[in-house]
């Protein structure tokens, strides 16, 4: 009997499947800007909402952007933001272990940003939830260890909440779920994704997030350590926390030429730099001696001639910056270009460089005298010793000027003016005053005395220089660290401990700066910011 063998099938080949670019998505990484608010406030709302309050507000995303542009990171997908991270510096001994969110958050204003921290905190991350799964919170969590390492800070600090130990919390301790989750016997959304990433445990802690509407309020501290840092040892050229300023309270005379007038100069610049300190102030329109050489012509014509000594002046006191060792605010001088005469200071620093802030307030009667226009940029100084902002005269009684600088982080304020009547010069005195209180920094005024005859509009001066503090139990009991003897030429030399200033932001009595409602106001600039 014949058997037909079947015929063995061929197998089907199967298709290898073909690699396809996936074109619906563009990923990019880049720093936050103020117009991405809205798409940050839609992820947050989504994703904290139901444990937390939702988004920051509009007013605190900007802040947190001004303050550290490079803290705060975004992933964009074709032009749209699905990912971010924001973050601050801090010095992490000022806080210990034993905070909380809100704490050291300060509500989402980031008030202990400290850029001369030592440690790079974690303020949030949040994800699009329609992105889950792409890895995206990694992509975040490597640049900020990229930025750990750009600003050499020792670590970063995260606050990791707990959400999975709810369902956990009445058979176990928080140390034994964290435990059990760093032994992958159980997986917490957060925390195994934070170790993960190469994180470790600090410290558990109680009240981390006391208002998170039933969710634990355990959380873990977790630390990465850069192992590229680098200890700054240097015995010379450290920052100083201790800051010597000097004020010169400068006698109006007639001279006979430049070189008298330059001599004057330097006389004082040499008295105050021998008290080895690191700034020297002179008031506004100091080199006003020199128009005795133009005192027949008009007041508007006098003072276009008078700036052409500027450049000359301005060039002499960067020589004497750099041989006394010391920067120098060069009060304020005129500067005529293009038709237009404005009133400008020059920052003289010890290194060889310079920079200027102008007048952005012109008063009355420099516009009626003399066609003075005001500038339009305001600028934060970086110093050898810490951050700076001038205000010439007039412009310290606009209370907004100095709140934008204290917020990106000044110290000092300087304020060169020229009164000629005591109430002139207790408008300009009382609002510095306001001004160190009310931004939590450090107020150096000086003014010129005398007279000088036959000059338009600059016949006789009234000044008492001053140095002015925050007001509490830290500083002097009446907020003055020093102050001249009125209407008498001399030099004010005060010490200026800018460790306070840290201290009265974070623990005074009142702290103006973290506890505005940025809920209900802000300052919103409009002009340049340098």
């Amino acid at each position: 009997m014949d058997i037909k063998k079947k015929a063995k099938k061929k197998p089907k080949k199967i298709a290898k499947p073909k690699l396809v670019v996936n074109e619906k998505h563009k990923l990019e990484l880049r720093h936050l800007r103020p117009s991405d608010y809205e798409s940050v406030q839609k992820i947050m709302n989504m994703v904290f909402s139901k444990a937390f309050d939702g988004a920051w507000t509009k007013e605190e995303f900007e802040r947190q952007i001004n303050i550290f542009p490079e803290g705060q990171i975004a992933i964009e997908d074709k032009g749209e933001v699905i990912a971010a991270a924001i973050s601050m510096i801090i010095l992490y001994n000022d806080h210990g272990d034993k905070h909380t969110y809100h704490s050291i958050t300060g509500g989402g204003g980031l008030p202990n940003h400290n850029p001369e921290g030592d440690s790079l905190y974690g303020v949030d991350v949040f994800v699009n939830p329609k992105y889950q799964g792409l890895r995206l919170g990694r992509r975040l969590y490597d640049a900020r260890k990229e930025v750990c390492e750009k600003f050499n800070l020792r670590r970063i600090i995260v606050g990791g909440w707990l959400p999975g130990y709810k369902d956990h919390e009445s058979k176990m301790t928080p140390q034994e779920y964290v435990n059990l989750v760093k032994q992958k016997e159980l997986f917490d959304p957060v925390l195994s994704f934070q170790l993960a990433n190469d994180f470790h445990v600090r410290r558990i802690v109680t009240n981390y997030f006391p208002d998170n509407k039933g969710y634990s309020s355990y959380a873990c501290l977790l630390e990465w350590l850069n192992i590229y840092y680098e200890d700054d040892e240097r015995i010379i050229g450290g920052k100083k926390t201790v800051i010597r300023v000097g004020a010169v309270q400068w006698q109006m005379r007639s001279v006979r030429s430049f070189e008298e007038l330059r001599d004057q100069v330097e006389f004082f610049v040499d008295t105050v730099a021998s008290y080895n300190a690191d700034f020297c102030l002179f008031p506004e329109f100091f080199y006003a001696p020199l128009l005795t050489q133009f005192n027949k012509m008009s007041a508007s014509n006098a003072v276009r001639a008078l700036a052409e000594h500027t450049e000359r002046m301005k060039d002499e006191m960067v020589k004497l910056a750099v041989s006394y060792n010391i920067n120098i605010i060069t009060g304020s001088m005129f500067e005529y270009e293009d038709q237009e005469l404005r009133n400008v200071s020059f920052l003289c620093r010890r290194d060889g460089t310079y920079d200027s802030q102008y007048k952005l307030h012109a008063t009355p009667d420099e516009r009626s005298y003399w066609g003075v226009t005001g500038g339009d940029s305001l600028k934060v100084f970086e110093t050898d010793a810490g951050r700076i902002g001038i205000l010439i005269c007039y412009d310290v009684e606009f209370p907004e000027l100095t709140r934008i600088l204290a917020e990106r982080g000044i110290d000092i304020l300087f304020v060169p003016y020229y009164t000629d009547t005591k109430n002139g010069y207790l408008r300009v005195r009382k609002c510095a005053e306001a001004r160190a209180i009310e931004n939590e920094i450090y107020v150096v005024m000086t003014g010129s005395v005398g007279n000088l005859p036959n000059i338009e509009n600059m016949d006789i001066q009234y000044s008492q220089s001053a140095v002015f503090t925050p007001s509490d139990f830290s500083f002097p009991h009446d907020a003055i660290a020093a102050e001249a003897t009125p209407n008498t030429e001399m030099t004010l030399i005060a010490d200026l401990d800018l460790d306070l200033l840290k201290e009265v932001r974070r623990k005074g009595a009142v702290r103006n700066m973290m506890d505005r409602r940025l809920d209900l106001f802000r300052i919103e600039w409009l002009g340049k910011i340098l």
